[in-house]
């Protein structure tokens, strides 16, 4: 299983919400060059980026630092936050992006989302946050029409290999993640599932492995000091015991 720290990019800085409301922000680095140093240095070898104004507003206000940090690592860098039409997604993967993760657009405009799957195969990604039973769109402040079964059913019928899938009632809340859910959908569907939202201990690591999900990303546990990332990275990629 791979572990994914992340960082949430706003205005050029690495910053973290609370449950997705962007009145709750703190700063955590004004460079997040330096906390993915720190995230290479603990032996991660995958990151996860949201550009947050990207989510609100479809323009990719972060990109001259998404550029700097893939340029400047040798990680799998995953980006996501309002990628809404293929010129985007050319413009991350350019920038040195390994996959692009579509979210509100996978929701709202599925020939789109066809078309990238398509086109760049595992280099899209879908992601799905969930609240209250439906997938939330637009940086959360609305919620789509149908269930989330639906979703992931449509979904899996188009070809997406992997699905983020965020519990956004636990994202943030250091409550631990949602493992009931992430076995269910591990079992349920081929594609590679991504836990996302309250990972926030070595035994929500170990316990979403054991359930078959390809991957789990580490956000406020990490920054802090919930887990520490190097054991979480040995426990989650090290072999199954």
């Amino acid at each position: 299983m791979k572990i994914f720290p992340a960082i949430d990019l706003f205005g050029g800085q690495a910053v973290r919400l609370y449950q997705g409301d962007y009145n709750q922000m703190t700063v955590y680095d004004p460079d997040p060059l330096n906390t993915v140093k720190q995230f290479e240095a603990a032996g991660a070898s995958h990151l996860h980026l949201v550009d947050l104004e990207g989510a609100k507003t479809g323009q990719t206000t972060n990109l001259p630092t998404i550029q700097r940090i893939a340029a400047q690592t040798g990680l799998f860098v995953e980006v996501g936050g309002g990628i809404r039409n293929m010129e985007t997604v050319r413009r991350y993967l350019d920038a040195g992006a390994s996959r692009v993760i579509l979210g509100t657009a996978a929701v709202t405009d599925p020939d789109f989302t066809a078309q990238a799957v398509a086109e760049y195969g595992a280099k899209i990604a879908v992601g799905a946050d969930l609240k209250d039973g439906k997938v939330a769109i637009k940086g959360w402040l609305e919620t789509s029409e149908d269930t989330w079964q639906v979703f992931f059913d449509r979904m899996q019928a188009l070809g997406v290999q992997t699905i983020i899938c965020t519990d956004i009632s636990r994202d943030g809340a250091m409550r631990g993640t949602n493992r009931e859910l992430y076995k269910r959908l591990a079992e349920q569907y081929s594609m590679d599932i991504i836990a996302s939202g309250g990972v926030s201990s070595l035994e929500d690591i170990q316990a979403l492995k054991a359930a078959g999900v390809a991957g789990a990303i580490i956000g406020k546990a990490y920054y802090t000091g919930a887990i520490d990332l190097a054991q979480a990275v040995a426990l989650g990629e090290g072999a199954s015991q």
